[in-house]
């Protein structure tokens, strides 16, 4: 396997990195720069998953603080309404409407005639 295909797999199993390279703070080429220099298995990598491990955990915390029952149960009863109410209209018979009979326009009349 080539170095490139090995740095591939290892960003596959770390994907916090691409917060990084989203975030601009590093880039794809820094990265494959210091695998290349240290591998995988080095501690050079630990402030890179250390520090994305604890970030989610604050927004979770910031998230769960601002949230107000009342409102999240408004929210289930609207949808809870919407979702019964497209079962009510998938649910009903469509009614069968009598199609017009045709009758044929004689071909030597045009438009209006």
């Amino acid at each position: 396997m080539s170095k490139a295909e090995e740095f591939k797999a290892f960003v596959n199993k770390h994907p916090e990195l691409a917060s990084y390279v989203k975030d601009k703070k590093h880039t794809w080429q820094e990265f494959y720069e210091i695998y290349d220099l240290y591998g995988e298995n080095n501690s050079v990598w630990d402030k890179y998953q250390d520090e994305t491990r604890a970030l989610p955990i604050k927004e979770i915390t910031t998230l769960i603080k601002g949230v107000k029952i009342d409102s999240v149960q408004k929210y289930i009863t609207n949808a809870q309404k919407a979702i019964n109410v497209v079962q009510e209209l998938t649910n009903k018979p469509i009614s069968k409407i009598k199609p017009i009979p045709k009758t044929p326009r004689p071909i030597h009349k045009f438009f209006g005639d």
